[in-house]
């Protein structure tokens, strides 16, 4: 009899393993497959280059995405953003015990080694998960309950709303499994979770050790769809949010790059003398951007990088004012036509022609138009995002290729040409539109 049981108990104890094991082996595979696909979707954008400055770089990946420095224009909202970043960073140290636990059939596979450590150790992740409790609480009030504008604006209609929420909700659902796994788990005496005591006092030590192994299989199982869930949802800034930190744009804020054919077609008018022959002039290239293939990498970047947290809309002047532009839905758009130009190399096993573009079928003329370059929704995003690149890049397609552009935008882009000023009046009578301009 003895020995049957402790067949039995080897072979359930087994199963768990290879059970565990083959889950492990599914939830990575699935979180890579998605994620190689989202690489290829980045790469779909021009090729760029940011190998300029590494330290400069690095300065930013350390001050933006670790230290959050954009936040803390807000100390109280910075602090428990904190609060849940660290959560996730420093929790997922535990999760490697977990993980660890699952592979070789063990039970607290760190807690003889760390000795007296792991109790301190432990004691501060469960400090962590109740602050992450109480935070994701917070959270869900400030969407549902108090409603913040910039979180029930129109942009985030349907899924992108509900995203936010079962997200938080996730988050409080693992934490709370975390610390139930540890109120039940006789062997240790844990500060926060050793609250949970009472709770548990009439219950016999099969059913404490039942419930342990439950809460571990469903907190491990819950990392996992959690894990596989990022790749479709705006938290996968959770990942970028470093990579985008490092690449972005040392320049001055506010700088627009130049179009280095449209300013040698400046020096040729100038200089006529320096202009090509006629049918030597180089193949004509295309102005802006289209459709996604024609962003750089980086703005596709910046795209799948978003929080949609809205802080660039509603620092925007223009939405401010009750136009059609919003920089978020921006960046959600093209994420959106980056998404659907790569399900359909998957079923195509190449980019096959949709007669569709980022440019009119996702952002209309009426967004663009509204935009004032003004900056401001690159200086409020907190992961170094520029909506105005995309933005601009459309907008010069739309005039420079398809010449569409309001005629009191066409009459300033004549004199301009012609007169070297935005108003009509000749060079030789500057001293009358300097007049007209006061």
């Amino acid at each position: 009899m003895h020995k049957s049981f402790i067949i039995v108990v080897y072979l359930s104890g087994m199963i768990a393993q290879i059970a565990f094991i083959l889950l492990s082996i599914v939830a990575v595979f699935l979180f890579t497959k998605k994620i190689k696909e989202i690489r290829r979707n980045i790469l779909l954008g021009r090729d760029e280059d940011f190998s300029d400055n590494k330290s400069k770089r690095w300065r930013n990946l350390l001050l933006l995405a670790f230290g959050q420095k954009k936040m803390f224009r807000n100390p109280l909202v910075a602090v428990m953003h904190f609060v849940i970043y660290a959560g996730f960073i420093i929790i997922n140290l535990e999760v490697l015990e977990i993980f660890l636990d699952g592979i070789l059939g063990t039970h607290r596979l760190f807690a003889q080694p760390l000795g007296s450590l792991y109790e301190w150790l432990i004691n501060g992740f469960e400090f962590l998960a109740v602050g992450v409790t109480f935070v994701c609480i917070v959270f869900l009030c400030r969407r549902n309950i108090i409603k913040l504008k910039r979180f029930i604006s129109n942009d985030l209609n349907g899924w992108p709303r509900s995203d936010a929420n079962y997200i938080l909700f996730s988050e409080i659902i693992l934490m709370s499994l975390f610390l139930t796994m540890d109120a039940c788990d006789a062997s240790q005496n844990f500060f926060f979770s050793s609250m949970l005591h009472p709770l548990f006092k009439n219950f016999s030590a099969e059913t404490l050790e039942n419930i342990e192994h439950t809460c571990w299989w469903l907190h491990i199982t819950g990392i996992f769809i959690f894990l596989n869930y990022l790749p479709y949802s705006k938290h996968l800034h959770i990942l970028l949010a470093f990579p985008n930190a490092y690449y972005a744009r040392l320049e001055p804020e506010g700088k627009l790059k130049n179009m280095p054919e449209i300013q040698q077609e400046v020096l040729y008018a100038m200089q006529p003398e320096t202009a090509p022959a006629a049918g030597s002039e180089a193949p004509h290239k295309k102005f802006g951007a289209k459709d996604v293939f024609d962003l750089s990498w980086k703005n596709l970047m910046d795209a799948y990088s978003c929080t949609e947290c809205g802080r660039c809309t509603a620092a925007c002047p223009a939405n401010i004012t009750g136009k059609a532009l919003s920089p978020r839905l921006i960046m959600m758009k093209t994420r959106d036509r980056a998404e659907e130009i790569g399900k359909n190399i998957n079923s195509n096993k190449a980019f096959k022609d949709d007669e569709k573009t980022l440019l009119h079928n996702y952002i209309t003329e009426e967004e663009l138009r509204a935009c004032t370059t003004c900056n401001a929704c690159v200086e409020e995003c907190p992961v170094s995002i520029s909506p105005l690149e995309i933005i601009v890049q459309l907008r010069r397609y739309l005039i420079m290729e398809e010449s569409n552009a309001p005629q009191e935008w066409n009459g300033m882009f004549s004199n301009i040409e012609n007169n070297f000023a935005p108003w009509k009046f000749s060079p030789d009578e500057r001293d009358k539109w300097a007049e007209e301009m006061s």
